[in-house]
């Protein structure tokens, strides 16, 4: 101890660091060097608080559910997928420091989705939800510990899934037809979705200042309601045909704010309980199809008029195939997205 610094301090410092041996010894060489800092102002010394010090060295523990909180607050993706995944993972192997997760926590959690009857592409995308948060986790806490998510084989991955069906011209037309006669609101949607091809959340989550009627063009962006799946979701689509007559007689019911008023509660858009009720008519009248066939639908109908894939991508909004450069820019102009959507639409008459 520096004799102009024993007023400060007394003749030695007692101080607690660690029953780890190793742990011990590099807590007190970092001690050493703060001190020596202090030390170093030889007329007026600043003391240090050296328990405070001491606990600043030591790594911070968080729960899982804590971690998931912050990381999930930085990201802005849709919340939906990684928060399922969390509670049924927390449920099963308990909320605990994220560095005491194991391959057997995970294992478990596999097992458990797939005895509920998940799909293994689902479980794959619920491990991958989990993973992020983890390497998150262990990169922000400095923690030199193994992912227990990474490299998981799940037996059978692939092998259940399925194609999904899609609708023909003929029962768009009278789906579209339908819906327009019907009066009922849900039913608008499935123009809405057939004739755009939007995610049901795109079109439900619409605020009326997204909407512009006089140049028939929609702007698909995130509000306070509903994010968007990828950043390639922010686009701005034109309405053709039944689209267009859809829309206005959705405007028409709105409440002025919302295109979809009583899918919006307590500030967050409900497109769950709008995906029921639309698919309840679908899967009734048209084979078991549901709302998101129409979204393949229109897939398979741009590329039967020969529209470019990058197009296709930048209509739906996909995450582009097509390389970095087609990142690029700002995009085909909505007249040239106009041009296809006409050409592929159904006809009114």
């Amino acid at each position: 101890m520096p004799k102009h610094a024993v007023r400060i301090y007394g003749d030695f410092i007692r101080q607690a660091l660690s029953k780890d041996p190793d742990e011990a010894e590099a807590y007190a060489e970092r001690l050493s060097n703060v001190l020596e800092g202090s030390w170093s102002a030889t007329t007026r010394i600043t003391p240090v608080d050296v328990v405070s010090v001491v606990e600043s060295f030591k790594p911070r523990s968080y729960l899982l559910s804590e971690i998931a909180e912050e990381y999930l607050a930085l990201r802005k993706i849709d919340q939906t997928p990684p928060r399922v995944a969390l509670s049924t993972f927390i449920s099963l192997a308990g909320d605990r420091e994220v560095s005491d997760y194991t391959r057997e926590d995970v294992k478990l959690f596999v097992r458990h989705l797939i005895l509920r009857g998940n799909k293994t592409a689902t479980v794959r995308r619920r491990i991958n939800s989990l993973s992020a948060i983890l390497n998150y986790a262990y990169s922000e806490l400095d923690l030199d510990k193994r992912n227990p998510f990474t490299r998981l084989m799940i037996q059978g991955e692939g092998e259940d899934t399925f194609k999904r069906g899609v609708f023909t011209r003929e029962q768009l037309k009278q789906g579209y037809d339908k819906a327009l006669s019907s009066g009922s609101t849900v039913k608008l949607l499935m123009p809405l979705l057939g004739e755009t091809g939007c995610r049901l959340a795109e079109i439900v989550g619409l605020r009326l200042e997204d909407i512009d009627l006089q140049e028939d063009l929609i702007h698909i962006r995130p509000n306070s309601a509903r994010r968007l799946k990828t950043p390639n979701s922010t686009r701005t689509l034109p309405l053709v045909g039944y689209a267009k007559l859809a829309m206005e007689r959705a405007v028409q019911s709105s409440d002025g704010q919302w295109l979809f008023p009583r899918y919006i509660k307590d500030g967050t858009c409900k497109a769950t309980h709008a995906s029921n009720a639309l698919n309840k008519w679908l899967k009734r009248d048209f084979d078991g199809l549901t709302a998101h066939c129409l979204r393949h639908t229109m897939r398979d109908r741009l590329r039967a008029v020969e529209c470019p894939l990058e197009l296709i991508d930048q209509i739906g909004g996909w995450r582009c195939r097509m390389g970095i450069g087609s990142l690029y820019g700002d995009g085909y102009p909505v007249q040239i997205v106009k041009k296809h959507l006409l050409v592929a639409s159904i006809k009114e008459k």
